[in-house]
């Protein structure tokens, strides 16, 4: 168990190092977390429209502050190129990223031309909401294979935990990165990081 939690704090503390300089990023890493609590309370209530919060708003914020606000290139503060933190990393990757984004939008016009005209609008977007659900949870799944099949079942597994867990720990991470944001500091100087 100590293993386990120790490789969890690990992949945690790359994530935030290699991938949150952003304060936008954790800004909307701080949307994101929020929505994606609301849309775990939700899951019990209402399944598809759990799944539409979470892709459409915690998803989407998100994904947004590592395309278009996180710097790429040389990292200074860990001394570190682009390319290297793209290849150790362990979950979603730039280019895993766009994959499953795209996936996520092709959901929506594969079922279009499917569903029926007399189904309805909430009909239909109670089916894209499943079909949302269904492919977070494959997601999830075919990363956890990826890393058992390239690393190891408990690199995988801790990983899913890490994910899982990513709102809650996220909201305790940025819950101040609005307030640096308002003072104008738009890159974290990360002087923890420094000295790890």
């Amino acid at each position: 168990m100590k293993n386990l939690m120790r490789e969890l704090e690990s992949q945690r503390w790359d994530d935030h190092r290699y991938y949150h300089h952003s304060r936008i990023n954790q800004s909307l890493h701080l949307l994101s977390a929020v929505t994606f609590v609301v849309a775990y309370v939700l899951l019990f209530i209402d399944p598809p429209a759990a799944a539409i919060l979470g892709w459409c708003v915690s998803m989407t914020s998100r994904q947004a502050g590592h395309f278009f606000f996180e710097p790429r290139g040389f990292d200074e503060v860990n001394r570190v190129t682009d390319a290297y933190k793209e290849a150790i990393k362990v979950g979603y990757n730039i280019r895993r990223k766009v994959v499953l984004m795209a996936a996520w939008l092709l959901v929506p016009v594969v079922l279009w031309p499917l569903s029926p005209p007399e189904q309805g609008g909430a009909a239909f977007l109670h089916d894209v909401g499943t079909w949302w659900l269904a492919l977070a949870v494959a997601g999830l799944l075919l990363r956890v294979v990826q890393l058992w099949i390239s690393k190891d079942l408990s690199t995988g597994l801790v990983w899913a935990v890490k994910i899982l867990t990513d709102p809650f720990h996220d909201i305790a991470l940025y819950y101040r990165a609005p307030l640096h944001l308002l003072r104008g500091e738009l890159i974290d100087p990360m002087p923890h990081a420094r000295h790890r």
